[in-house]
């Protein structure tokens, strides 16, 4: 039962956070004067380094906490923050800064782009931080934390590959599904998730902090 739970709540926490939806815009803009066959070429190697990315932070993610002598409850509070900011820009059909990177890093990045045209954007922005940014390295860690038993660790990885999985179509098959999706329609998604997120990320800080101050009660 807990890994149901656990699961469901891991699976909405992920799939706001990376919100397919979301990136599929701005994985269109950076690929707007680009062949359909190099687009799909980015869009496998965005979701590699993704896979990469997410098992090292799931694997190292306790080890760098214990390094820093953060406690899992403090960073809870800590992500619910995190989690919580970027969900209330989710639900004003904004961009976050602090998962998506500022206005001055997104101008960098085109400089360097219009520079040279064939700098590959699978990497950087795209997997990193558009994707597997603060907001997806809090949900990993701390759903990391939380796996106690073998179906919570197969449901962990179940999660993380099926919400890869759903970016990974979003990306490939982006040129179709720009054409069928409006922006009224991800507006709409997006706000959504934002709201999903925002729950949980008031979850996460609500746990924390009754830990916290059980821990100094």
């Amino acid at each position: 039962m807990m890994s149901n739970a656990y699961a469901i709540s891991f699976f909405g926490a992920l799939l706001a956070i990376m919100n397919p939806l979301a990136i599929l815009p701005v994985f269109l803009s950076l690929t707007e004067n680009t062949e359909p066959a190099r687009r799909r070429a980015e869009a496998v190697k965005t979701i590699m380094y993704c896979i990469v990315l997410c098992a090292v932070i799931a694997f190292s993610g306790k080890q760098i906490l214990n390094f820093f002598g953060v406690t899992i409850d403090q960073f809870r509070v800590a992500g619910g923050l995190v989690l919580a900011g970027i969900a209330w820009t989710m639900l004003h059909g904004e961009s976050s800064k602090t998962h998506h990177g500022s206005g001055a890093e997104k101008e960098s990045f085109k400089e360097q782009q219009g520079a040279d045209p064939d700098m590959s954007i699978a990497f950087y922005p795209l997997a990193f931080p558009l994707l597997v940014g603060p907001g997806t390295i809090t949900t990993l860690i701390l759903f990391a934390h939380e796996a106690t038993s073998r179906a919570d660790y197969l449901s962990f990885v179940g999660v993380v590959g099926a919400v890869l999985a759903m970016v990974a179509a979003t990306l490939y098959f982006s040129g179709a599904l720009g054409r069928f999706l409006n922006a009224s329609a991800r507006v709409v998604m997006t706000r959504l998730m934002g709201m999903i997120l925002l729950s949980i990320a008031v979850g996460m800080m609500v746990a924390g902090l009754r830990a916290l101050a059980g821990a100094h009660g």
